[in-house]
């Protein structure tokens, strides 16, 4: 095959266009002028909405699972995230059906806190990441003096989200109500200080901040600012954008792994692929309403027979959290390999196959 001069191919993770309104910006259509507007929410409900979100969800955890337990090699190199964290939860998880028999639900309420207290941690973390991300494929390393200022940030907005949550939950929501206005005083110096990490960007290296990466970034603001105005209907809302904006990233790993294989095996690969998250995730939503009954058991006081389903979608998303945890730190070579392979200085070449129809939808022009 012959070669010609080596091409670039762009700095996304699938197009501009579909990047942009993934990591926050088709949220921000929605959600700004829903904050303008001042009213409530009255045009749809909580019942659907958390419905809409399950099956998003769902498909935003499997899209980890599958690259965490995609091989034999990978579960034991995390045997921690793979093996042990299931099975400590599945110890508790059988100890809180138990003890729901006997009317108390405190293991229910620890599952309940650990998951509300990993959300914080995870909606400012995947922030970040999108960030690093986006930054790596335009060239842009963050120096720590970025690093304390734009991550310093969102470890603010993660504290007024654990206030947010404690103020919401809490019997006695006075006991915290002081440290909340406080953290909501905070966000305005966290804006500030990621503001100024982003114009350090500028200003050493003479580019602006990566578009989608900043994107992002506000996003996670507005996000906050939809909580605090909409309460749980604004965090279902809020939870269904964190996971659309999540989902390119595992595609782009399936993507550039399929790229290995022959044209034929790379569509019944992705085919597959597709496929399985699909059928699986409508087996969860049948078999597993989560949202829909944590909002009656939590809030509502629903009865011992919503115990089990609570507790299997809080057992998913923390084991979610602990795979991510894993599965996306960019000082891994493999993960950029996976992640990044498409963006990698590549030959043209001056005679093959053309690329058939799902390679020109997702190739990065």
């Amino acid at each position: 095959m012959a070669t010609s001069a080596v091409a670039v191919r762009s700095t996304s993770i699938l197009t501009p266009v579909v990047d942009f309104l993934l990591v926050g910006g088709l949220s921000m259509i929605i959600f700004i002028p829903i904050l303008a507007s001042g009213q409530e929410i009255t045009w749809v409900t909580i019942g659907t909405v958390a419905w809409i979100q399950l099956i998003v969800n769902y498909a935003h955890f499997l899209g980890s699972f599958r690259i965490v337990y995609r091989s034999k090699e990978m579960i034991l190199r995390h045997k921690w995230a793979t093996i042990g964290v299931p099975l400590i939860m599945a110890v508790c998880l059988v100890y809180a059906l138990y003890e729901a028999r006997t009317g108390s639900q405190f293991m229910l309420a620890m599952f309940f806190m650990v998951a509300s207290g990993y959300l914080a941690w995870h909606y400012t973390g995947q922030t970040w990441g999108m960030m690093v991300v986006f930054a790596h494929l335009n060239g842009i390393r963050h120096t720590r003096l970025e690093y304390w200022l734009i991550r310093g940030g969102l470890r603010i907005l993660l504290v007024w989200h654990l206030m947010w949550f404690l103020k919401v939950t809490l019997a006695n929501p006075a006991l915290v109500e002081a440290a909340f206005q406080v953290t909501s005083y905070l966000t305005i110096a966290a804006f500030v200080m990621g503001a100024a990490g982003l114009i350090h960007i500028r200003m050493r290296t003479g580019k602006n901040p990566p578009f989608r990466g900043v994107v992002a970034w506000v996003a996670l603001f507005v996000w906050y600012a939809f909580i605090a105005r909409y309460g749980l209907m604004g965090l279902f809302l809020v939870q269904l954008a964190h996971a659309l904006q999540y989902l390119e990233f595992p595609l782009r790993v399936e993507i550039n792994r399929a790229a290995q294989q022959t044209i034929r095996s790379q569509g019944t690969q992705l085919a597959l692929y597709v496929l399985g998250m699909l059928g699986t995730t409508v087996l969860i939503t049948l078999f597993v309403p989560g949202p829909t009954k944590a909002v009656a058991s939590h809030l509502l006081g629903a009865g011992p027979e919503s115990v089990a389903p609570v507790l299997i979608s809080y057992y998913i998303a923390i084991h979610h959290f602990f795979a991510d945890g894993v599965i996306w730190k960019l000082r891994n070579p493999d993960v950029q390999e996976d992640l990044f392979a498409h963006a990698r200085p590549v030959a043209n070449t001056a005679e093959g196959a053309a690329p058939m129809w799902w390679q020109r939808a997702f190739w990065v022009k």
